[in-house]
């Protein structure tokens, strides 16, 4: 059986190989069984990684924006296949980008709704704005002309805008990383009546303590956030700005559902530790065990599942639940946890792994660029999983 002693060898020997800092916990039925920070928060100037150190989560607010949406989902304030046009009419009409026979490309207006459902399972048709697909590219033109009329905008306002964007493929019939759960967070303020931000707080990070989780600098986190570098070729260091820096600004308003939040390690795995053991930490409820398990079910078909993680080694044997990654099949995972386990991953390195069969979570933490998650993520769990 793995000690925790190897897990802290491990992390070491992250930093000694290049690394400029990382951190990890690990818990089981609410309490810590280990945790430890190696290297430098920041290099230039020196500073310990601690357990003070604040980290962009970047994709892995996902999973606190589709805990939060199904809160209300349990109050019965929507169904999942609801089509989202019934909170945001701006969807009624959807078009989808088709090419014929000839290679020729044409917009035509989609059979079937977007629903709620393909928000949180990423199987609405679209991307990130970043790709260079014709339905992406649109994104940018209405990313870019909301800020020239507006300077800055909520995410229903995007959300809406994105409404007028051609699809990449029909709705609920494959799946595509992407702007899903940036719907997910606009349905959440729609829905609720309150900013994602303020139904954040009030329903998961005061009753969790977490009170160094947020989208917006409060006290002295921006004093505490981990420096992001990027690794070059040669294995040197690069500061770099931190992704989505300009929206934890006081007078920022963009709150997404895909990225934009901070927290520590400590506050993570109290909310990982939550989702472990039937939604309840501390004596807190925030949400209930059936709805936990309906959110780390596959709910992917067989092509889905192809587009998922296709010659994907890190997602092997895994599929794709209400906004996490699902462990479905450990031989194709070669992973030593449980069928269920669940989580996702950000991209500056961020980590987290539960599992509920055992109570128990696992929460890693770095900022650089590329990730190299598949590394760093993979060996951790291993080794994690085998202290138990």
């Amino acid at each position: 059986m793995a000690k925790f002693d190897d897990l802290s060898r491990l992390l070491n020997s992250f930093v000694e190989s290049g690394l400029p800092g990382c951190a990890c916990a690990i818990a089981k039925n609410g309490e810590i069984l280990w945790e430890g920070y190696f290297g430098y928060a920041d290099l230039e100037r020196k500073i310990p990684m601690n357990e003070n150190s604040v980290f962009r989560l970047a994709s892995m607010t996902k999973i606190i924006i589709c805990t939060a949406a199904l809160i209300l989902y349990e109050r019965g304030k929507y169904l999942l296949s609801d089509p989202v046009y019934e909170y945001i009419p701006e969807y009624k009409e959807t078009y989808v980008y088709v090419r014929d026979k000839k290679g020729n490309v044409q917009i035509e207006k989609t059979k079937n709704p977007i629903l709620i459902k393909h928000a949180f399972t990423m199987t609405v048709g679209l991307p990130y704005p970043f790709r260079d697909s014709p339905t992406a590219i649109e994104m940018r033109k209405v990313k870019e002309e909301l800020t020239k009329k507006y300077g800055k905008y909520d995410i229903v306002t995007e959300a809406k805008a994105m409404a007028t964007v051609p699809l990449e493929f029909e709705p609920g019939t494959r799946w595509l990383y992407g702007y899903g759960h940036d719907i997910v967070a606009a349905l959440i303020q729609v829905i609720s009546g309150k900013k994602v931000s303020k139904f954040l707080r009030e329903e998961i990070f005061e009753p969790l303590g977490m009170n160094d989780t947020g989208y917006r600098y409060f006290g002295d986190i921006e004093n505490r956030m981990v420096s992001c570098y990027k690794r070059n070729e040669d294995g040197t260091f690069e500061r770099v700005k931190g992704m989505l820096d300009e929206f934890h600004q006081p007078d920022a308003i963009y709150e997404a559902g895909g990225a934009g939040l901070f927290s520590t390690v400590r506050d993570y795995l109290k909310f990982s530790q939550m989702l472990a053991n039937g939604g309840v930490y501390k004596g807190q409820k925030i949400i209930g065990r059936k709805t936990i398990d309906l959110m780390r079910t596959n709910q992917l078909n067989r092509r889905q599942l192809l587009d998922f993680n296709k010659n994907n080694i890190y997602l092997s044997g895994y599929g794709y639940g209400l906004g996490v990654r699902t462990l479905m099949s450990i031989n194709e995972s070669n992973f030593n946890s449980s069928i269920g386990e669940f989580g996702w991953t950000g991209a500056l390195g961020t980590y987290v792994s539960i599992d509920p069969s055992e109570g128990f979570s696992l929460v890693y933490m770095h900022q650089m660029v590329p990730n190299m998650e598949e590394y760093y993520h993979l060996r951790v769990r291993s080794v994690a999983y085998g202290c138990l």
